[in-house]
């Protein structure tokens, strides 16, 4: 009896996310295994469509015929069966297809990188030396109980230490999550850690690259999107191996197939970086959730702050919180112009006397470290290794001879390509833009003067003196830490029309703040209210506790999920009617909208969506108990909307029976803005 092939098609269409029965021709039984790809034909498309052989399964009893598959693209089972249940429980959860999750954790098919994975030798069994376990012992021993519930698979929430390393340039948390994977690691299991982006990726790699640890090359995997494609495919290969490895990338890496997790680890959650922006736009927090469910696994939600999405699991009790035994916080000062003083100075002069008095090397002081200050959505820092201040500038470009810092000379003539002829050393306009620093040379005399941005990107500095202007999550890492912080034009950070604005400022101060050294004085200038207050006293988790009940009368994200929904009126009308039909628990004020949107600015619908009855969105709050009923609702209308468009738009030339792969209609869960 010829054995029954169910396939998961790799396709966006919203019509194909099921399983496909197949029939297993003789010739590709030895191939034909769980978790390899395939090809199959598509009747209705009359085509032939890649896809993943999920299960065997017995024919139907009924004998009806069956396709056969075409080809077994290759015998290498790359979908694992815990990925697929992954995939399918966190695309239920957001309306999407499995398909989706499973094109961002899946790279494509390196035929070389493959064949040289098949001849190699299988990797050995990682082994943790006696002396990389006691370091990760003496690490995890300030938070009294945190081995233990990591081994138990408990729900954590932590609060890391806000200094740097006494060792190498990196944060103090990147040694705590390194820490708990080598721990995890010694049991024989695999670690995962999930960071935003590539300078906490390189902290955490930092780490695990110590000679004292002496971890084997294969026990510690990159997983990033930055490498070349064999290389990529080489990884998930060895991730697919029986032995344990520590796993460190970036959003999509909370899917990653490594054997045997026993602990996953998210690094500040709230970084919209760990947001995936493709559908079904899962966030990295939530597919973690739901990975640790599946498989028992640990999960360690860890960062300077804690978002009100944490909190909310902590006030539940589905996440314990677990603080350390000794309380560490360094010393904010909330700086405001003294009397005598313009209001309108940028930079108080208790500021100014913090980083000077950084930048002055003390007797028996070994210069070096830094100094950091920010203004709006910038920072800029200064290294010393005594002395450290640092600022941080707005994103907006004010007008030409009034930009911050800029000290332009009136009467020169501006030439394109070279600095004033009229005054070199004192105008700073140049064809690169307007520089700070002529400013700051004569509030800083003789320093030394660095900046860190976009433009100029910098992970650390050295231990000589020096002013360190750096953008907003573009700091370098001072040798032993900022000797003064300066953190500027908070107030008009607070300005932005967002919803979570001021948990998104505290989360950017407490990141700023944490690469001082201990003790080193860290200045909030110009900023009162709830969110200064929560910096100064180092009390993040009151703070969010704080805004969960102002939002929860409100039914405001995250007390409720909110579900956005996007396309032409017809096609939103059609969904919401269903939607309230089909969920009556939904009360009236639970929906918001329809309002039209801009096609251009939001990217959704045709261009047929976009003609005289342009695109409309709505917004639909619904608690976590009917998130189920609303995402399998929503997800029938997207899929009732594809198959109406593909009936009117009829079968195509060249391609019969294809359909377009886009659709009037969008659903996107989990918002975390009432954004109209």
């Amino acid at each position: 009896m010829t054995a029954v092939a169910r396939v998961l098609i790799d396709s966006p269409l919203p019509q194909l996310d099921r399983l496909f029965d197949y029939a297993v021709p003789p010739e590709l039984a030895a191939e034909a295994v769980p978790g390899a790809r395939v090809r199959v034909p598509l009747r209705s498309a009359g085509r032939v469509v890649d896809g993943y052989l999920v299960e065997l399964g017995e024919p139907d009893p009924d004998g009806r015929p069956l396709s056969e598959l075409d080809a077994v693209v290759s015998p290498t089972p790359v979908l694992t069966p815990a990925l697929y249940a992954l995939a399918r429980r966190a695309a239920d959860r957001a309306a999407g297809s499995a398909s989706d999750i499973l094109r961002l954790v899946i790279p494509k098919r390196m035929v070389r990188a493959e064949k040289a994975w098949l001849a190699a030798p299988a990797p050995e069994m990682p082994r943790v030396g006696a002396d990389a376990a006691a370091w990760a012992d003496g690490i995890l021993a300030p938070y009294p109980g945190l081995a233990d519930a990591v081994a138990a698979g408990e729900r954590l929430a932590l609060d890391t230490p806000p200094r740097p390393s006494t060792v190498q340039p990196v944060g103090a948390w990147a040694e705590l999550l390194a820490a708990i994977a080598v721990r995890t690691l010694a049991q024989g299991r695999s670690a995962i850690v999930a960071v935003p982006d590539q300078r906490d990726q390189d902290q955490v790699l930092a780490v695990l690259a110590r000679d004292a640890l002496a971890l084997a090359a294969d026990a510690v995997v990159r997983d990033d999107a930055r490498r070349s494609g064999p290389e990529r495919y080489a990884t998930y290969l060895r991730l697919l191996s029986p032995a344990p490895a520590i796993v460190v990338g970036n959003r999509s890496t909370v899917y990653a197939p490594a054997h045997d997790v026993g602990c996953v680890m998210i690094w500040d959650d709230g970084d919209p970086l760990l947001a995936e922006p493709l559908s079904p736009g899962v966030h990295a927090r939530d597919a973690a959730l739901i990975r640790q469910e599946l498989e028992g696994s640990a999960l360690v939600l860890a960062g300077h702050t804690r978002t009100t999405d944490v909190e909310r699991l902590v006030q539940l009790g589905w996440v314990r919180e677990l603080p350390a035994a000794r309380r560490e916080s360094p010393a904010v000062v909330l700086s405001a112009t003294r009397e005598g003083e313009s209001r309108g100075a940028r930079v108080p002069s208790s500021a100014l006397a913090a980083a000077r008095d950084a930048l002055t090397p003390r007797p028996g002081a070994r210069p070096g470290r830094a100094s950091r200050v920010r203004t709006g959505a910038r920072v800029r820092g200064v290294s010393h290794a005594r002395a450290l201040p640092a600022l941080h500038r707005p994103a907006a470009r004010p007008p030409p001879g009034r930009r911050p810092g800029v000290r332009v000379v009136r009467g020169a003539r501006r030439r394109r390509g070279r600095a004033c002829s009229a005054a070199r050393r004192s105008c700073a306009w140049h064809r690169r833009g307007a520089s700070a620093r002529p400013t700051r040379r004569r509030a800083f005399p003789n320093t030394r003067v660095i900046v860190a941005d976009g433009t100029h990107p910098l992970t650390s500095v050295d231990d000589r003196p020096a002013l360190v202007v750096a953008t907003r999550g573009a700091e370098p890492h001072a040798a032993g830490g900022y000797r003064a912080v300066i953190l500027l034009d908070g107030d008009r950070m607070l300005l932005a029309e967002q919803l979570r604005i001021g948990e998104s400022c505290l989360r950017w101060w407490s990141n700023a703040a944490a690469p001082a050294a201990p003790g080193a004085p860290v200045h909030l200038v110009g900023v009162a209210g709830p969110v200064a207050r929560a910096l100064a006293t180092w009390t993040q988790p009151t703070y969010a506790r704080a805004e969960l009940t102002d939002r929860t009368p409100l039914s405001m994200p995250p007390v409720v999920r909110v579900a956005a929904v996007e396309g032409t009126p017809e096609a939103v009308d059609a969904a919401l009617t269903a939607l309230r039909s089909e969920v009556p628990a939904l009360p009236a004020s639970a929906f918001l909208g329809p309002v039209p949107v801009d096609p251009a600015s939001r990217g959704v619908g045709t261009a047929s969506a976009a003609a005289d009855t342009g695109p409309v969105r709505a917004l639909v709050r619904f608690d976590y108990a009917h998130g189920r009923a609303v995402a399998e609702q929503l997800r029938a209308a997207v899929v009732a909307e594809a198959l109406r468009g593909r009936r009117g738009r009829g079968r195509g030339p060249g391609r019969p029976g294809a359909a377009s792969p886009r659709t009037t209609l969008r659903v996107r869960l989990d918002v975390p803005e009432l954004d109209l």
